[in-house]
């Protein structure tokens, strides 16, 4: 379903079957009547009844997605004798009416919501301290409106690109921070909240490196995180219903996977990936974790033609661009593992927490910076590996120059003075956590009717990572060590000590083999949507695959063919 207001914005994705979501005004709205369940002065509610619910005192409207893994604990505190009868939005709507603001502080879970003070007439924009939910709003007009996603504020912005925001893209694969691709719609910010009309944002938690006592043992942090990932997947388990697993047979997804085989009652679907007989995959291992933990495995086969002819609902489902070639299987999969579940885990979170090997260049250039000249912006933004040393070339000149000396939003954190390693994952927990990784999981599992949980960016474990001496994480070649002692005893020896090769999805392969006439169709049609902002003479470079010494071109491909399609599956032809 899709409310009234959205039917006359005729878009690419028409054919393409969205669930509701809802959406918030605040100011003035005209010739909308049908699709309002709840309005005062200056707000105005657009939604379906689950999402609202209003204090006892009739003074606080509470509307949005919100999951509260600690909901048993909150009624008590309510004084509410525990029962399913009680939404989470009414949960926090007595919170707040008993709190206020500082309610936030107790809320455990994802969440992006809406809190109207019908008294003081002030509105609240909130988003969860991890960033599991997102939440935007409008910033041009008299109205503000405000929604879970991009999409639903598609009348209501032009189509102009925050050029800013298309260098952040290029350079990332994702948006970070509060910018979105649409010049006039920001994002709030994970563990914030905005007040309208003041303006005024407010942090109501922030991660900070709080390294309590270097002189414990490795074993002293690795016996508290085992105590509390036991207590997170347990809450994060559904009671006497079958729970699904993503598992690739790395470290993160087998810990998830073991712990739940220890902790649930129920049945335990794993789903696993590959990518057919050209190319090498990680079953062994996924088929491995799956029959020490007893699971229900189910092995999905993703084809090249899978990947491209998928790749346009996907990025309509996504909301947010993300050029990440693990987006269309994780669409697939998750519409396999809806048949027999309806909540999934996974094991995104390990590596931005417990010291992935992704972080080791960037150590290595803060041991040899000064050697090849390279700034830690600069080196930053290079382990992306996506195309930030190619934008001068590859943005038109023009736009490069309005660009080049623009500053970027990793900048502040780059440069603080916590421990180096710490503020690296910092960058990944805030920035990729919340901007990538948690999005992704958010809109596609909500695609196909599911719920994404990620215990491993709980909001605990990621304060727990901050007070973990960075030598237990990564240090040197060894990774993760305090995780891979806290599920020692529940995993194999060769999961455990098997080295990360994360899961490789074979773009390469597929532009060079099968996908380069239809990506030569798709980027170098001059009347493309990037066509305005992208040299083209570099794409056919990187189609021809001239001077590919490292085998990048294609990550870089399908960057920018997800971003061609997103714009066309997003252009507002209502355009102000």
């Amino acid at each position: 379903m899709l409310f009234n207001f959205f039917k006359n914005s005729q878009s690419a994705s028409e054919n393409i079957k969205f669930n509701s979501s809802w959406c918030v005004a605040y100011g003035k709205i005209d010739n909308l009547t049908s699709d309002i369940i709840w309005q005062d002065q200056q707000f105005t509610v657009i939604s379906e009844l689950d999402k609202l619910a209003i204090s006892d005192s009739k003074r606080f409207v509470i509307v949005g997605d919100i999951w509260l893994s600690n909901r048993g604990e909150l009624l008590q505190k309510l004084g509410i004798k525990i029962n399913h009868t009680c939404s989470d939005q009414k949960i926090v709507a007595q919170l707040w009416e008993k709190y206020n603001s500082e309610c936030l502080n107790l809320l455990l879970g994802i969440f992006g919501l809406v809190v109207w003070d019908c008294e003081k007439q002030e509105l609240y924009l909130i988003r969860d301290a991890i960033g599991g939910r997102t939440l935007y709003y409008t910033t041009t007009g008299l109205t503000y409106w405000i929604a879970p996603k991009l999409r639903t504020l598609t009348p209501y912005r032009s189509n102009n690109l925050d050029l800013v925001a298309l260098r952040d893209y290029l350079c990332c694969a994702f948006v970070p921070g509060e910018r979105t691709l649409w010049q006039d719609i920001k994002e709030i910010r994970p563990g914030s909240f905005l007040k309208i009309p003041s303006h005024k944002v407010d942090d109501y938690w922030q991660l900070k490196e709080q390294i309590i006592d270097t002189n414990q043992p490795l074993e002293w942090y690795s016996e508290n995180l085992r105590f509390l990932l036991e207590q997170v997947v347990k809450e994060y388990l559904p009671e006497n219903q079958p729970i699904g697993i993503f598992l690739s047979g790395g470290l993160d997804s087998s810990s998830i996977t073991a712990l739940a085989a220890k902790l649930h009652s129920a049945p335990i679907h794993t789903y696993s990936i590959h990518f057919g007989a050209e190319t090498a995959n990680e079953l062994e291992f996924s088929n491995l974790v799956s029959q020490h933990c007893q699971t229900q495995q189910h092995i999905l086969e993703i084809s090249f033609r899978d990947m491209w002819e998928h790749l346009r609902e996907t990025m309509a489902y996504l909301d947010d661009p993300i050029g990440d070639p693990l987006t269309v299987p994780n669409l697939l999969i998750g519409r396999i593992a809806r048949e027999n579940v309806q909540i999934t885990l996974n094991g995104e979170g390990g590596d931005p927490c417990f010291g992935g090997p992704k972080n080791q260049p960037m150590l290595i250039n803060s041991l040899y910076g000064s050697i090849n000249n390279q700034d830690s912006l600069q080196a930053y933004l290079t382990s992306f590996q996506k195309c930030a040393l190619d934008l001068p070339q590859l943005l038109k000149p023009e736009i490069w120059q309005s660009l080049k000396n623009e500053s970027s939003v990793f900048y502040h954190d780059l440069n603080t003075d916590i421990n180096y390693l710490n503020r690296l994952m910092f960058l990944n927990i805030k920035f990729k956590g919340a901007d990538q990784i948690l999005t992704k999981v958010n809109n596609l599992t909500q695609a196909v009717d599911l719920q994404g949980l990620s215990p491993l960016f709980d909001q605990r474990i990621v304060a727990l990572s901050m007070q973990i001496p960075p030598e237990y994480k990564l240090s040197g070649v060894e990774e993760k060590a305090v995780l891979k002692k806290a599920v020692s005893d529940i995993l194999p020896d060769s999961i455990i000590h098997r080295p990360k090769s994360g899961m490789m999805v074979p773009v390469q392969l597929g532009f060079r083999k099968y996908w380069q006439r239809k990506a030569r169709k798709l980027l170098l049609n001059r009347n493309s949507e990037i066509s305005a902002y992208i040299n083209q003479d570099i794409l056919r470079n990187w189609l021809d695959f001239k001077g590919d010494i490292w085998g990048r071109y294609g990550v870089k491909l399908w960057l920018l063919v997800s971003l061609e399609i997103w714009l066309q599956m997003n252009k507002n032809t209502l355009d102000k």
